[in-house]
């Protein structure tokens, strides 16, 4: 999991590659639990919270700036 005070100290730029890491990632181990090969299920919920996790800071980053 990511913590949200690393994400803060990330670019707007950096984050947004985590987010379409993260989205890769989801991507595959929701295509692995549909097949009945995910050994950690819990890893879909940890990559859900870890992209809601960077866009709420990408969020707050853009707020602050207004």
């Amino acid at each position: 999991m990511i913590k949200a005070n690393e994400l803060r100290n990330m670019t707007a730029d950096e984050i947004k590659l985590k987010i379409e890491a993260l989205k890769k990632s989801l991507y595959n181990l929701r295509t692995e639990a549909k097949a009945g090969r995910i050994e950690k299920p819990h890893f879909i919920n940890d990559a859900v919270k870890d992209i809601a996790r960077c866009e709420t800071v990408i969020r707050e980053k853009q707020n602050a700036t207004k």
